[in-house]
């Protein structure tokens, strides 16, 4: 058995891990941006807690549009890469941004207008929507840095300048982290401002992310220097051309999202006790994420410039080498947080102000989560990671939202509302149904190798040779 072939040589590890590791940084840096938001509120009490954690998920749904936007852009920003095609990338840069203020713009007017409608799609306890609301109407103005943040970083990353948004990433973190402290509780002559002080905290290091992603990356000599003209000059042809590939995956995230959002809404109608529970192990999932976020941009990068520049074998090599590590590094990554779990959900309870029977919850509910790591990465890798970056922007997203939609959400509403099963188990049907089924769907299709579908002449070329020797 050549061992090789699904391990790597020196020279895949190098690319792969210079990629890999700082990506995998910045996402565990942005997510401590959640956390460390978290903890602080959670010193606020139960209510402010649950209220935090219901707003967040309508800048959740917004980064999960940007994420479609970016990732529909990465199709075609890694390829051109791979051939040196700038004027492709920036006409895509531009496109990807421009649909991103789109977005942001909705999320912007429903978040300061209309912030207690937002917050009763999550719950109905009125206290906890007031909190909420209150903290939408200030967050709301970090959207437009929120769409910068996200969209400019995935071109960043799908031209292999994964380190910018990395350093970005700490400085605005240390800054949160700070901001946070000074304005929820006060300080040198600042007054508290409760929940609404990290609301305000989220929109400066928010726009101090944006600045700097822009200032720096927009210097002549870098890849995505341009005039705003060419940037925003879109032709009748390359509108078409982009969302023909970039709309299936948005209407993908924006589905996936939308089915998440009824999973909060169950846990929510389950009660706003079960709802801070979920909140507390979020935090921890994005951080444990973290790590298949970087793998997943290694793989969408390298698979994306071979297909692009028609090295056909190589991109194929190097999906089957991701598709086999992402397992392993589950299994590590699930078991770090199984044995750490008490400590971990124990943060949030160091003022005192946090139930006892939330924590124990907590607690459960990351086991459960951890568990199950390494089943639900691999369609992720595989629908994001390995057939968008091979240019099957299509496919995964009748495997993802059939898994969902499908399987998914009615397994749980019947465990919740039929069954009236405990929460625990409503919790892992979530995770166990839909994620076995898009896994088995994912690797049939992968083995098929029909996610191959270039964008370049050079592409098609090197398809055509590689079907010709296979």
């Amino acid at each position: 058995m050549n061992l090789t072939k699904y391990v790597g040589d020196r020279s895949f590890w190098k690319i792969a891990l210079g990629l890999a590791l700082p990506i995998a940084f910045q996402n565990m840096l942005t997510s401590s941006f959640s956390l460390v938001d978290t903890l602080m509120v959670s010193m606020l009490g139960d209510i402010s807690l649950a209220a935090a954690g219901m707003a967040g998920q309508w800048s959740w749904l917004l980064n999960i549009f940007l994420f479609g936007i970016g990732s529909g852009g990465a199709i075609f920003i890694s390829q051109f890469f791979g051939v040196d095609d700038r004027r492709g990338i920036h006409r895509t840069a531009g496109i990807a941004i421009a649909s991103g203020f789109v977005f942001g713009a909705f999320f912007m007017a429903a978040a300061c207008l209309f912030p207690n409608t937002v917050m009763r799609i999550f719950g109905d306890n009125g206290d906890v929507i007031a909190e909420g609301a209150a903290y939408l109407r200030i967050a709301g103005f970090s959207y437009f840095a929120v769409v910068i943040n996200g969209v400019w970083s995935a071109v960043l990353r799908s031209t292999a300048q994964v380190k910018l948004p990395m350093y970005v990433a700490l400085i605005t973190t240390v800054e949160n982290a700070a901001l946070n402290y000074f304005l929820i509780f006060g300080g040198f002559g600042i007054p508290g401002l409760g929940i609404k002080g990290a609301a305000l905290a989220t929109v400066i290091s928010s726009w101090t992310g944006a600045v700097l992603l822009i200032a720096f990356s927009m210097r002549k000599g870098n890849i995505l220097y341009a005039p705003l003209k060419e940037l925003f000059r879109f032709s009748k042809e390359s509108l078409p051309v982009f969302y023909k590939k970039a709309l299936p995956v948005m209407a993908n995230e924006a589905m996936w999202g939308l089915g998440t959002f009824c999973y909060n809404a169950i846990f929510g109608a389950l009660g706003y006790e079960n709802y801070e529970a979920v909140t507390i192990i979020r935090t921890f999932e994005g951080i444990a994420f973290a790590f298949f976020v970087g793998l997943c941009n290694a793989c969408c990068i390298m698979v994306g410039k071979s297909v692009g520049v028609g090295k056909i074998s190589r991109a194929w090599q190097d999906a089957l080498r991701f598709s086999a590590l992402v397992p392993v590094v589950g299994v590590v990554v699930g078991w770090t947080v199984v044995l750490l779990r008490v400590p971990l959900v124990n943060l949030f309870n160091l003022s005192g102000n946090i139930s006892g029977s939330v924590i124990t919850l907590a607690q459960i509910l990351l086991m459960i989560y951890a568990l199950e790591v390494p089943l639900r990465n691999i369609p992720y890798l595989m629908i994001v990671g390995v057939f968008r970056s091979g240019g099957d922007a299509s496919t995964g997203v009748f495997y993802d939202l059939f898994g969902l939609w499908c399987i998914g959400l009615p397994v749980t509403l019947i465990a919740a509302f039929v069954l009236d099963l405990p929460f625990p188990l409503v919790f892992a049907a979530m995770y166990l149904f839909d994620d076995s089924v898009k896994s088995i769907l994912c690797i049939r299709h992968f083995r098929s190798a029909k996610w191959i579908r270039p964008v370049t002449e050079e592409g098609r070329m090197g398809l055509e040779q590689w079907r010709t020797k296979k």
